[in-house]
């Protein structure tokens, strides 16, 4: 019989390559693909995407499996990175990830694979894990609770999650590491790759401001008191303490300002001393974008849990549903910056149900 064929994505990390080898020893004929999501045009901002793709012909030579690269840096600009300017324009702070995941990898990188390369099904390096319940596919979170990555991969959905592969989503990192040194992969002790892999080691504001023009305008403390000017309320974000610039103001009290609100109206930026301040708290979720991964919308009242941001503890919380297919999450604890533009992911347990785009924050006493 023929071999099940399989297109796993290849980063050049040790969590892809050790999932294309642990394809094999499960029976797949398996082909990596590299995929190359930006156009390197200027020389200023070193991307480490061509050491990446070094490692990955490493690999694929050690492992003998095809290497294919496919360049999706139009559909990249297109459909992830143009969106997260408008939401930096609107005062948002996007998520590159869970877009890039949601449009690129279980995408356009699955029907590449799926109707060029002609694969039964794509792989990935996330730790996940996927389940069938009922003739449905549902997705888990990570046996490593430090790795577990189905946050950002709230916006697939069943019939994508049948033609997905996840390898080490029931190893632990230390797992995978261990894997790749017994096999002795070049890339074993490789750093994982952090932030978005494009601006390299240049600094976020450096490399945003060539796509979006900044607006200097004034910072003021949450009583009113103008404190001096901020860059940009695109350089900035709720929760933010680093890179306000208000160290040294005569007459403060000699600690860290954090940003509590962006009024983009009258581009001013809002901050305070006190990091428990109930202008930085929010107990009430206005979710739009929502996405559930079986498909089904939400009829009814839920009770579940919610992270509503990366490696953040789960929150109880209720999740109403209106007629627009929006959501109002009651969280049942103040919960610290939570911020509009980043997403909330919804949990049973290790199930991973879906999510949505978080619009708005709002405490109620």
């Amino acid at each position: 019989m023929r071999k099940k064929k399989v297109i796993i994505g290849l980063s050049g990390g040790v969590d892809s390559s050790v999932s294309a080898w642990l394809l094999q020893q499960k029976g797949y004929y398996v082909e990596g693909l590299f995929m190359k999501n930006w156009e390197d045009d200027d020389t200023i901002y070193q991307c480490s995407s061509a050491q990446d793709l070094y490692d990955t012909e490493l690999v694929c030579k050690k492992l003998n499996i095809k290497l294919n690269i496919a360049n999706f840096s139009y559909e990249y600009w297109e459909n992830v990175f143009r969106l997260c300017l408008i939401y930096y324009k609107l005062g948002y702070t996007p998520n590159p990830d869970i877009l890039c995941n949601k449009e690129i990898k279980f995408k356009v990188f699955l029907n590449f694979a799926l109707k060029k390369l002609k694969a039964d099904y794509i792989a990935t390096g996330h730790y996940v894990r996927s389940i069938i319940i009922n003739n449905n596919y549902s997705l888990l979170r990570g046996i490593d609770k430090n790795k577990d990555q189905s946050y950002f991969l709230y916006t697939i959905n069943s019939n994508i999650l049948e033609k997905v592969l996840f390898p080490i989503g029931h190893l632990t990192k230390f797992q995978v590491r261990s894997i790749a040194n017994r096999i002795n992969l070049s890339n074993a002790n490789k750093k994982d790759s952090t932030g978005i892999c494009f601006i390299g080691k240049k600094k976020f504001n450096s490399f945003i401001s060539r796509y979006l023009k900044s607006k200097p305008g004034k910072i003021k403390s949450v009583n009113g008191d103008i404190l001096g000017n901020h860059n940009g309320l695109i350089y900035y974000t709720i929760g933010q303490r680093k890179g306000i610039g208000l160290g040294g103001i005569s007459g403060m009290l000699n600690k860290p300002w954090y940003v509590v609100d962006k009024d983009i109206i009258n581009n001013v930026l809002v901050v305070t001393q006190n990091h428990k301040d109930k202008k930085l708290m929010s107990n009430i979720v206005i979710v739009n974008q929502v996405n559930w991964i079986n498909q089904k919308k939400l009829k009814k009242p839920l009770q579940c849990t919610a992270k509503v941001r990366y490696q953040h503890r789960d929150i109880r919380c209720l999740v109403i549903p209106n007629k627009k297919n929006n959501l109002l999450v009651y969280l049942y604890e103040l919960v610290l910056a939570v911020t509009p533009g980043q997403s909330i992911v919804f949990y049973l347990s290790e199930y991973c149900l879906g999510g949505g785009f978080i619009k708005k924050c709002i405490l109620c006493e």
